[in-house]
């Protein structure tokens, strides 16, 4: 009996020792540094003293004021994934979209109205609002854009954001500020008219709109902040790693074509290129009405290499935050 008890405690003691020591190897092995590539620190986003919107002043003294564009800075900042490919595709579609507006007239920061409507790529809204300055069909019809069985003009960079300025400046001489030209472009002129004689003010900052609007013109300015002052918002990126503009050149079409394959393939260009460049296309032909002319974009160099697109700049691979990377 008692040499069968020694045998139980010996088994016992044997079976605890092996269970402490890989409890404590496992322990060693959690415990151990791994390399860790992704940080997300969790922290208020900057918010400056003072700012204008297209050379507006911007009130942030006042606290409802300075907590709404808290609220959209904390959203954008936080919602890394969407964040990031804007910045990416701001490279390729700014430029565009900034000359234009000069051009126009119109102040530069309504470039940021195309990112809070469409994060810069040709969507489509439960509303039926599509392209770039999400019109919907009827005022992208007012504006002069086509819509069609073969062409979606509101798809077409140039031309929808010259038809988004024009709608701009129309609120803008209407409702006497650029700020309220923006939360038109949101409301619609007549909700916000409408709003506008039921309160009987005209500050967009202290006026009770419905929701969407209401946080309208802070988003817009939140993304202002973030390109204007990305190492206060934690953002590194280089321009090697943006999507540079793709070189191309222009043809004018006046006569139909029956098949956009075959037109892609007889300028030595994939049909996926031509499609890429001209997102306003619809279909795979092109139906050209008597005295109209469209105008195609190609590229100089078919399925041009990724490191062609930034070999001409001078450190595409230094983050914009300030930290070198490596050299080509």
């Amino acid at each position: 009996m008692k040499k069968t008890t020694a045998i139980v405690i010996i088994s016992t003691l044997s079976v605890l020792l092996i269970g402490s020591v890989a409890f404590a190897v496992t322990q060693k092995l959690q415990n151990e540094q791994k390399p860790n590539y992704y940080t997300n620190k969790i922290t208020s986003p900057y918010i400056p003293e003072k700012m204008t919107f297209a050379g507006e002043e911007v009130p942030l003294d006042i606290y409802w004021v300075h907590e709404a564009l808290d609220r959209e800075l904390i959203v954008n900042c936080y919602q890394h994934s969407k964040t990031l490919r804007i910045f990416k595709l701001s490279a390729r579609v700014f430029p565009e979209i900034e000359r234009i507006l000069k051009e126009e007239g119109v102040p530069e920061d309504f470039k940021y109205l195309a990112v809070a409507e469409s994060g810069l790529e040709n969507v489509t809204s439960p509303a039926a609002a599509g392209g770039y300055w999400q019109f919907i069909p009827a005022t992208a019809k007012n504006y002069g854009l086509e819509i069609s069985n073969d062409v979606d003009e509101r798809c077409n960079l140039e031309k929808a954001t010259r038809a988004a300025c024009k709608y701009l400046k129309n609120a803008k001489n209407r409702f006497g500020s650029w700020t309220l030209a923006a939360a038109a472009y949101n409301r619609g002129e007549g909700g916000l008219n409408a709003a506008i004689t039921d309160q009987k003010c005209n500050s967009y900052w202290d006026m009770w709109l419905n929701k969407e609007t209401s946080r309208y013109v802070f988003r817009i300015m939140s993304f202002k902040l973030m390109f204007e002052n990305p190492q206060l918002y934690g953002v590194e990126i280089c321009p090697a790693e943006m999507y540079q503009p793709i070189k191309c050149t222009e043809i004018q079409v006046n006569s139909s074509i029956s098949s956009l394959p075959a037109f892609a393939q007889e300028h030595h260009v994939t049909y996926k290129e031509l499609r890429d460049l001209n997102p306003w296309i619809q279909n795979n032909k092109l139906n050209v009405p008597a005295g109209k002319t469209y105008t195609l974009k190609l590229p100089v160099k078919s399925a041009a290499k990724y490191k062609e697109l930034f070999e001409n700049l001078d450190n595409p691979f230094l983050k914009i935050a300030g930290k070198a990377e490596r050299q080509l």
